[in-house]
């Protein structure tokens, strides 16, 4: 099985015998929490701007991490359960497959769903409105922004719960029940090309970057290579990051064969850790093509390596940015799985930061868009109307947005299954 760590750390505890009384015996909780106390010393960025804690007063590594992170720029740092992280970085999900959403008219709607989930086999699609989930109201539920109600509501990320899913669709209501089940999500959402008069685009939504997306660039990439596309649109509205090497070959993909083995990105540590940082280069890829622009769909969901992409390739060709600014996440963590035999904790924390080939990082503020635009769920993927893919093709047409940005900033309403944590992870591969 493939690992997506470049240290397995092994911690040794020290016992201090008092005369008073024996021993007792550290928790597992408590294990993992002086492990994850040595890595941050180790590791982590900012280590001589965390906070001085004594680790005995936490209990476990989650409430540890919490003290010790450096909050002035650290929102990433994070625990998780290693059998999940481990799920996510192979792409299996549990669950009915979808996100859902509170449009700008209070009403929820399928944001995302998985091409290989069962429900969109029964026709659902994205913009297809919720009505009720199990004869309960859906829109109260995401006006209050109660995440906990629609857990409860929409049960455990586990096989076999079934909920039942009243639609309002373009051709009337739909009753749809579905059960719950295990399945390999896609990551590449959606692709197509799109004939303008600047000639043949290609549009990509594209969700993560794992490992199993490598398969799926390549067919896309050798798609559009084969339509001889000469701009393209890359979605990454609901994209948090991922893995290293997949971005390097997505760079390679979009930027051409001129780039490959050249410098993307380089990688940069603490003091303690300066001899590992790292120049990255594009990867060789099967598919590439050669195109003069790049607009990118973004929203503040979109971090981590999908910056990186944006950043690292702005040295080598046009790119603009179409939607919300950008979540602003200049800095990416190595998974690190604790213990080393039968491991129970991925711990993730901060530990480089990036730049691309020019020297330029620090995008804590995140990238800015040409024209905020909100993300529009009421409409499929493929919908030339979808406010940002219209916008991104007007950009492409006439060379400028269509108007002065009048959008004002709404925080959206988006619930994905169960209480997974956000991927703004970005690994190295090993």
């Amino acid at each position: 099985m493939k690992k997506y760590f470049i240290f397995i750390i092994c911690i040794s505890t020290a016992f201090f015998i008092s005369c008073e009384k024996d021993p007792v015996d550290p928790t597992e909780d408590e294990l993992a929490r002086d492990a994850l106390y040595n890595i941050m010393k180790t590791y982590y960025l900012w280590d001589k701007l965390m906070p001085e804690v004594k680790k005995e007063d936490y209990p476990d590594p989650y409430k540890l991490l919490e003290a010790m992170r450096y909050r002035e720029l650290d929102r990433w740092s994070y625990v998780q359960d290693y059998a999940e992280f481990e799920q996510q970085q192979q792409a299996i999900f549990v669950g009915h497959g979808i996100r859902i959403g509170l449009d700008e008219g209070n009403k929820t709607r399928i944001a995302q769903i998985y091409n290989a989930a069962p429900m969109y086999e029964k026709g659902v699609r994205r913009g297809w409105i919720i009505k009720k989930l199990n004869d309960v109201e859906l829109a109260p539920i995401f006006i209050n922004n109660d995440m906990r109600a629609y857990n409860n509501l929409i049960g455990a990320s586990q096989a076999g719960i079934t909920n039942t899913f009243l639609f309002e669709t373009p051709d009337g209501e739909v009753t749809v029940t579905d059960t719950k089940t295990t399945f390999i999500s896609n990551t590449v959402i959606h692709y197509d090309t799109l004939h303008l008069k600047t000639g043949v685009t290609g549009h990509l939504v594209f969700e993560q970057f794992i490992t199993p997306s490598n398969e799926e660039l390549e067919d896309v990439f050798e798609f559009f290579s084969l339509c001889d596309i000469n701009n393209i649109i890359v979605d990454l509205r609901y994209n948090g990051g991922g893995n290293l090497s997949v971005l390097q070959n997505l760079a390679a993909h979009i930027g051409g064969s001129s780039l490959f083995g050249k410098p993307l990105l380089t990688l940069t540590h603490n003091e303690q850790l300066k001899s590992q940082d790292i120049t990255m280069n594009f990867n060789t890829v099967s598919s590439s093509v050669n195109v003069g622009k790049m607009i990118v769909i973004t929203t503040r969901g979109t971090a981590s390596a999908s910056e990186y992409l944006i950043n690292g390739l702005k040295p080598f060709m046009e790119i603009q940015t179409i939607g919300d600014t950008t979540n602003g996440k200049p800095v990416g963590m190595y998974g690190l799985m604790y213990p080393r035999v039968q491991p129970q904790y991925a711990f993730l924390p901060i530990a480089f930061a990036h730049l691309n080939t020019n020297g330029e990082g620090d995008f804590y503020a995140g990238f800015a868009p040409e024209m905020y635009v909100p993300d529009d769920i009421t409409r499929d993927w493929n919908d030339r109307n979808e406010a940002c893919l219209k916008e991104a093709i007007y950009l492409l047409e006439n060379g400028t947005v269509s108007q002065k940005s009048q959008y004002k900033y709404r925080k959206p309403v988006i619930f994905s299954e169960g209480s997974k944590k956000p991927d703004y992870s970005f690994l190295i591969d090993k």
